[in-house]
């Protein structure tokens, strides 16, 4: 206890700001290495902060650790093309699980989306789709794919329609299967903690029900 060190990718989102902060209050790690595009105003003696060009980022700098948690994700809107979506939400998590490859990092961990199918009409799922299966190719330690469905939580901007997805999964939580019922934000982040130290091997999918069981 108190000797693993871990990296959290994503750690401005909805489930990354979660993520971090378990990590920091858990006795597990000693050190959490965060790779930001822009500086956070969290100050935590655990923390180190490394500010980087995701296209090109330090890697001596920041491994080895022993897990990375990564959250990395977007939106087209946000993303402003397809191919930046792409960028985001397949090619960096694929870059640092490359990377942890390279260094003998124990577990990567991921979110991807219920529904995640690399032969999906859906450009969204099969983005997700496939970097599932490109991180199965890779045949890490121990690669931890999570897939929840909606995700309630409070976001740091305003998207309408999530706004109206949500407020209608609240009211129709108590009809909706588990498998795809919305689920919070924290109960995500509290899912990928307990699974990520669970000694898992091999590569293994924890679905939207399991984590409602876990949360």
């Amino acid at each position: 206890m108190g000797q693993k060190s871990a990296l959290v990718l994503g750690c401005s989102g909805l489930v990354g700001a979660e993520v971090l902060k378990l990590c920091l209050e858990s006795d597990t790690y000693n050190k959490v290495v965060t790779p930001v595009r822009r500086p956070l105003l969290i100050n935590h003696e655990k923390r180190i902060e490394k500010v980087i060009d995701f296209d090109m980022p330090p890697w001596e700098e920041m491994f080895p650790v022993d897990h990375i948690l990564c959250c990395l994700g977007t939106t087209i809107k946000k993303a402003g093309s397809k191919m930046n979506f792409r960028k985001v939400d397949h090619d960096y998590p694929l870059a640092f699980a490359a990377a942890a490859k390279k260094w003998g990092t124990t577990v990567f961990s991921v979110i991807t989306a219920t529904g995640s199918n690399a032969n999906s009409n859906i450009f969204y799922n099969r983005v997700k789709g496939e970097l599932e299966s490109n991180l199965k190719s890779l045949a890490l330690n121990s690669t931890l794919i999570f897939q929840p469905s909606l995700l309630l939580g409070d976001r740091n901007e305003f998207r309408l329609g999530e706004k109206i997805g949500m407020g209608l999964a609240k009211l129709t939580s108590w009809m909706t299967p588990s498998s795809i019922r919305a689920i919070h934000c924290k109960m995500v982040a509290k899912s990928m903690l307990v699974e990520t130290n669970a000694k898992r091997t091999g590569f293994n999918i924890i679905s939207n029900k399991e984590m409602h069981n876990i949360g």
